[in-house]
């Protein structure tokens, strides 16, 4: 290992012993140990005015919550979740929560009702957080065994509703961080697959170390960046990476409330003058396909992009309009991120289109055989893996209650962590990715398990039975497309599949409704009757080969 390339091994080695501690608080490790008048967050709201944070209002407003929550019975390693836009407020009640040595659970905003309750019967929360307009689709009794306490940010609908401002007020500053050791949980995240319900797993505090080491080593944060990740804080990317790795750094962050649109993006990255820039593809490819002036006074340093393969035309576009180029990055939410094109300068590398990079330090990657347990030849088709023995990174530990599926991501003597992602590494050490090995959907970063968008579809009384596919995009990278069996007494129509589009939004998320609806007599099934999706995306592949540019 070189002198270059050892220093990088060196500093996940520090990490490691930082967020490993035992006598260290996640509060202090996130917000008490950095200056209490720095510019933790700026907050920019739709209209673009901004509010912004220092890690001492963060400090004090997360020690009067994090009483509150204990005020309500809530104590270490019980569940609370956020059902919550970015927001002044979520940054407290994240830093609450884990100042009380509790478990947040997030929900993403997007989900419709019976999604959301499935997570809080499963995870147990004694408490949610949620913003007023989210309040709907909570019920008035949820969890297991006893009610559930609701706090909202904004005015309450039930007299049951806890205010969380009331709440601030009515609590003194001053309460005292618990301290955990490593294996401690921090989150309780949520993973869809391609069947069955989704999958928990538990981040623990000493994966702040890898997420540091991304933000740090991948990203090249530095205290002088103004950064922003626009991701949404209730997946991967954005909690991780977004909040919980900028705290870690201290560098000055920004949240953007609301949705995309190209002009915010713009003028944020104008006003704000943000030096360091992450988001999914899709977000670059909207930018260039909008038609926005493009701010002559941007002031990027760094860009990137993670959650689906960056296609060639960004960067095209990127090194033209934005004066970077923005570099592809790889991971799960099982590890965080894994294999990076780098942007710190001890690491950085040539970009090759088409690769994802090289592993992050603290993390040991090869393809292995499809046949085999063992490490392919460069340029062999096989299964990316990461070598659990030499990745000092590592931090998942199974999922919940679902040893079967566990067992799925680890081979049988423990060596190899299994991505379920196919791909190839060259001669370089460059990886590609080719392909997932099951048919988890991933359009624009959200990650979307068939099965969740399937069982919405078989409610319906004309519906019986349904398999939804991925279709390649140029916007989103993919997008959702279903096929659909009717009852005999039903006939397909339009009237129908815009029907059935809508039940997916209202009873799944507004953002994985299949974008066409395709009626079918059959679907395609093995012998011991599963669906054979392969068959379904080779015949849409088909059809749209076929058809008129």
């Amino acid at each position: 290992m070189s002198g270059a390339t050892a220093e990088p091994w060196r500093r996940v080695e520090q990490l490691l012993a930082r967020y490993g501690d035992e006598r260290a608080s996640v509060a202090e490790l996130l917000c008490d140990r950095h200056p209490a008048d720095a510019v933790a967050y700026t907050v920019v709201a739709a209209d673009l005015s901004q509010r912004v944070l220092t890690y001492g209002e963060l400090r004090e407003s997360s020690q009067r919550f994090a009483a509150a929550l204990a005020g309500l019975g809530v104590g270490p390693g019980d569940r609370v979740a956020t059902l919550m836009d970015k927001s002044g407020e979520l940054l407290v009640a994240l830093l609450g929560i884990w100042r009380l040595g509790a478990v947040q659970v997030p929900l993403f905003t997007a989900f419709a009702p019976n999604t959301i309750a499935t997570r809080l019967a499963d995870s147990a929360a004694k408490v949610v957080v949620c913003d007023q307009v989210q309040r709907p689709k909570l019920a008035e009794r949820f969890g297991t065994g006893a009610p559930g306490r609701i706090i909202v940010t904004g005015t309450p609908e039930r007299p049951t509703d806890l205010v969380f401002d009331e709440l601030l007020a009515r609590h003194d500053p001053g309460f005292p961080a618990t301290v955990l050791d490593g294996r401690a949980p921090l989150m309780q995240m949520y993973t869809s697959g391609t069947t069955g319900l989704p999958k928990g797993l538990l981040v623990p505090k000493r994966a702040l170390a890898s997420f540091h080491t991304y933000l740090e080593l991948a990203l090249d944060l530095r205290p002088d960046d103004m950064f922003w990740n626009a991701a949404d804080t209730a997946w991967g990317y954005g909690l991780h990476f977004g909040i919980v790795g900028s705290l870690c750094v201290g560098t000055p962050s920004v949240l953007v409330q609301g949705g995309f649109s190209a002009e915010t993006t713009f003028a944020v990255l104008s006003k704000l003058g943000v030096t360091n820039y992450t988001a999914a593809p899709t977000v670059y490819r909207a930018l260039r396909a909008s038609g926005v002036e493009v701010p002559a006074d941007l002031r990027l340093r760094r860009a990137s992009a993670a959650g689906e393969p960056l296609t060639p035309e960004v960067n095209q576009w990127a090194e033209r309009t934005l004066g970077v180029l923005v570099h592809d990055h790889y991971g799960q939410t099982e590890t965080g991120m894994l294999i990076n094109n780098h942007h710190h300068p001890a690491l950085r590398r040539p970009l090759r289109q088409g690769s994802m990079g090289h592993p992050m330090p603290g993390w040991s990657a090869a393809v292995l055989h499809d046949d085999r347990d063992e490490p392919a030849p460069p340029g062999t088709l096989g299964r990316i893996a990461f070598d659990l023995s030499a990745s000092p990174l590592a931090w998942f530990t199974g999922y919940l209650g679902r040893p079967e599926k566990t067992a799925e991501k680890v081979t049988p003597d423990g060596r190899w962590y299994l991505t379920g992602d196919s791909g190839t590494v060259d001669e370089d050490g460059y990886f590609h990715f080719l392909s997932r090995d099951d048919d988890l959907i991933i359009m624009a970063g959200y990650r979307i398990g068939p099965f969740d968008v399937e069982s919405v579809l078989v409610t319906h009384p004309a519906v019986a039975e349904a398999a939804v596919i991925a279709v390649p995009d140029q916007l989103r990278g993919e997008v959702l497309e279903s096929y659909v069996v009717l009852r005999e007494t039903h006939t397909g129509t339009p009237e129908l599949a815009e029907a059935l589009q809508q039940l997916v939004k209202s009873k799944y998320a507004t953002h994985a409704y299949p974008r066409r609806v395709h009626f079918i007599a059959e679907l395609p099934k093995t012998p011991s009757g599963k669906i054979q999706r392969n068959l379904l995306r080779q015949r849409r592949r088909a059809e749209r080969e076929a058809a008129p540019s």
